[in-house]
């Protein structure tokens, strides 16, 4: 397991480009199985996750092929449709394929996901969507075994509510609604920026998809979907990382190829601090601000604070003026990296889904820490850019399933970082 050295107290300035969306990239690779031929997908980062979904989508028989940032997918009939579970287990998005696959072939076989340990996150909503659209389903032995009930062995357009807004259960059903006899109605529909690339792709392939970005999405279905070319979305997680990473050492960075209206709350949370931030059509740049307010967070389905981006705006909000109350409703369990911020000097009261943080300029002291997931990885990095002396991060695998060469970005503003390899 490598480990992440970050000496604090550099001030960063430059520009940096962020890579292309995971979140997106990894649905296209799982929508690629619903038409055999050959897809093409640009601005792919080179990710953990994104080798895992590969050979995933090897092991169904496709083959998979890289050319810098461009991902070239040559789907053919799988000669089996189970996704197993030393596959699957590596990463919660796995279970993408169960659509696609039950949606192109009347059958799927799909081992229970990992991920994150950030909370349950459970499937069911996925399995209901399936479910309306006529599918049998049987859990056995940590497998989902599908079947199309119906006698044409197609999946049948049907009216689905959800619950609460999922990201993955509106991009699954979205995905097996496309090749289903007649229209399917989501309801309730999560309106993530990835989802709407995700619709842009399928729209290409064939598909009559409607409202993706919306609360109401509509999808028509068809007899056939082909292949099709298409660039990947900016990841706009990565580069609300890297805007904080300017805003936290107190110095001047524009993050260019990214969306800066997928990031509105962020830019608005962080101007109410007390930071600059200038944007345009696919850049934005944060001004060096001495001393930044405390404020409070609550975190939202979009287009409300990402969840994704509550760790690393928690570590801005430690060496803030003041106290600053974070709320997480989205996931049950992502207050993990609250201990470990403690271990660098950080003074934050955990309470549920709550976090009161008593913020203080210079505060933080380096010291080794534990990430614990994705997205806390990116936090203690951050951390460690403002903390005192030396913080050493483990396990830093975590970083690595979403963020593309981020020392490498980093160094290239002034951080002084480096890997350690095991």
């Amino acid at each position: 397991m490598d480990k992440m050295l970050v000496r604090g107290g550099r001030r960063l300035n430059g520009e940096v480009s962020t890579s292309g969306a995971k979140n997106s990239a990894l649905k296209m690779l799982f929508a690629s199985l619903l038409a055999e031929g050959r897809h093409v997908f640009h601005n792919v980062p080179e990710l953990q996750d994104i080798i895992s979904s590969a050979q995933l989508l090897e092991s169904l028989n496709c083959s998979v092929e890289r050319k810098g940032k461009t991902l070239i997918v040559d789907v053919k009939k799988p000669g089996s449709f189970e996704a197993h579970y030393d596959l699957v287990r590596k990463m919660r998005a796995s279970i993408l394929c169960l659509g696609p696959l039950l949606a192109k072939y009347g059958q799927a076989q799909v081992s229970l996901p990992g991920g994150c340990a950030i909370g349950s996150r459970p499937i069911d909503l996925h399995l209901q969507g399936m479910k309306a659209m006529g599918a049998e389903i049987e859990l056995h032995q940590g497998y989902v075994h599908a079947k199309a009930g119906s006698a044409s062995g197609r999946l049948q357009g049907a009216s689905i509510l959800f619950e609460f807004a999922t990201v993955g259960g509106t991009e699954n059903v979205m995905m097996a609604a496309t090749l289903a006899e007649g229209v399917t109605i989501i309801e309730n529909a999560a309106k993530e920026p990835e989802i709407v690339d995700l619709a842009n792709y399928l729209n290409k392939m064939g598909a009559k998809i409607e409202g993706a970005g919306t609360a109401i999405i509509r999808v028509t279905g068809v007899e056939k979907l082909t292949p099709a070319e298409h660039e990947v979305v900016p990841d706009r997680i990565e580069a609300g990382t890297l805007l904080i990473a300017g805003a936290i050492t107190g110095g001047e960075v524009t993050v260019k190829k990214c969306v800066p209206e997928h990031l509105d709350a962020l830019i608005l949370k962080m101007r109410e601090s007390g930071f600059t931030i200038d944007t345009e059509k696919t850049s934005m740049t944060v001004r060096p601000c001495k001393e930044w307010k405390g404020v409070d967070v609550s975190t939202a389905p979009h287009p409300g604070f990402p969840t994704d981006l509550q760790a690393q705006f928690m570590t801005l909000m430690t060496v803030a003026q003041g106290t600053s109350v974070i709320t997480e409703t989205v996931f049950e369990n992502r207050f993990m990296h609250v201990t470990e911020l403690a271990r660098l000097g950080a003074d934050i009261t955990p309470k549920a889904r709550v976090a009161v943080v008593r913020g203080k300029p210079g505060l933080l002291e380096g010291a080794p820490v534990m990430a614990t997931d994705l997205r806390a990885s990116a936090s203690l990095v951050l951390a460690g850019l403002v903390a005192k002396n030396e913080t050493l991060v483990n396990r830093i695998y975590h970083l690595d399933r979403g963020y593309e060469a981020l020392e490498a970005k980093l160094s290239s503003l002034g951080a002084d970082i480096k890997r350690l390899k095991e």
